[in-house]
């Protein structure tokens, strides 16, 4: 019983002492809307609607519609994590737009075992507690157009963040993004600047006595408050669309390559300060009402099933959508031969035009 308890132990300490710098706020890169994720997340140039507050607050200048409004649900780990997502964006005038984005991410009900062993050592069961381990985001968006940068877009996020670890623990942060798109002739190019100026998570615990002497006892360190920061990231997007058969079907493809300059990570390119990441999606319309679309990402070196030899892995991704009158409905599915590590695969969104101006 004493060495279940103490994996318990284990496991709770994990969430309270995981909060790794290199992969601070790992859930902000989750992604929103099923139309960004079935193009494997290949989507800084192409993000047209509400979503762009999230990929890039400069493609909000495109949404045809005075207000638009964004929602998904998913589920990860076969239903243990909830990912919720809601936005809005507010046409302002012919030259700038606002968003708001409110992004969850949450692993409800966790059992809490440190109180399992009452003070005479005996297990009671009736002690176990639960609670809520909730990551929280709150991006406030602006996108304007510069009339003496021809072509130019530029939109920027504000974001607050709340991290929370039942009773024990939380962080408040924040951070800014900064985005860029520029077209020229046919071709589109992007740059979002995510945590520009670093974004601080400032970590806070609260443990009673009790608390404390179980995690002495069982040999964990107990969490000190502290400061975690997420460095910046530069994602580098192209994308073109091609129109054919008399503009009925349009093409569109994107590449996006993300930069990141924390030390090596288990990417294409890596080196001890940079590390590269490409993505690539593509999206065939009929009519702009139906559309398919597919991505290749997350590629990466794995030990195969005998852990004697390096494979490269890949995840793709496939997807449809259809638009009718102000609606427009999206899936994803996300884990196609179990290429991805979540227990997750199915992904719907929606997004709906208000307002709808005239063609």
């Amino acid at each position: 019983m004493r060495k279940v308890f103490s994996v318990a132990l284990v496991a709770l300490s994990t969430v309270l002492f995981g909060q790794v710098a290199k992969y601070s706020n790992e859930f902000l890169n989750v992604g929103v809307s099923a139309r960004a994720l079935s193009m494997a997340n290949a989507n800084v140039a192409s993000a047209n609607d509400v979503t762009a507050g999230y990929w890039n607050p400069a493609g909000l200048l495109f949404q045809q519609s005075n207000l638009q409004l964004g929602l998904m649900h998913a589920e990860y780990f076969a239903g243990i994590a909830k990912y919720d997502y809601i936005g809005a964006s507010k046409r302002i005038d012919s030259n700038s737009v606002a968003g708001l984005s409110f992004i969850r991410f949450g692993v409800d009900n966790i059992p809490n075992t440190l109180e399992l062993v009452d003070a005479n050592g005996n297990v009671d069961y009736s002690r176990i507690k639960s609670f809520n381990a909730v990551d929280v985001a709150v991006l406030l968006s602006y996108a304007r157009t510069m009339p003496k940068l021809k072509g130019v877009k530029l939109g920027g996020n504000f974001k607050v963040i709340r991290r929370k670890l039942g009773d024990f623990g939380g962080a408040w942060g924040f951070g800014l993004d900064l985005g860029a798109i520029y077209d020229y002739k046919k071709w589109r190019f992007a740059a979002m600047g995510r945590d520009i100026t670093g974004t601080f998570n400032a970590w806070s615990y609260s443990l009673t006595d009790e608390e404390k002497n179980t995690f002495e006892v069982t040999g964990n360190e107990i969490p000190s408050n502290s400061v975690e920061v997420t460095v910046p990231k530069l994602i580098l997007g192209t994308s073109r669309q091609f129109m054919v058969w008399s503009d009925r079907i349009s093409i569109l493809a994107e590449l996006n390559l993300v930069n990141t300059f924390d030390g090596r990570r288990n990417t294409v390119i890596k080196t001890d300060v940079w590390s590269m990441e490409p993505m690539l999606g593509t999206e065939i319309g009929y009519k702009n009402i139906v559309f398919l679309r597919g991505g290749v990402g997350n590629i990466q070196k794995a030990l195969n099933a005998k852990g004697n030899a390096y494979t490269t892995t890949i995840q793709p991704n496939i997807g449809a959508g259809v638009k009718y009158k102000i609606f427009a409905l999206d899936y994803a599915y996300t884990d196609i031969g179990d290429r991805s590590l979540a227990l997750y695969s199915h992904i719907i969104s929606l997004k709906i035009d208000i307002n709808k101006k005239p063609k």
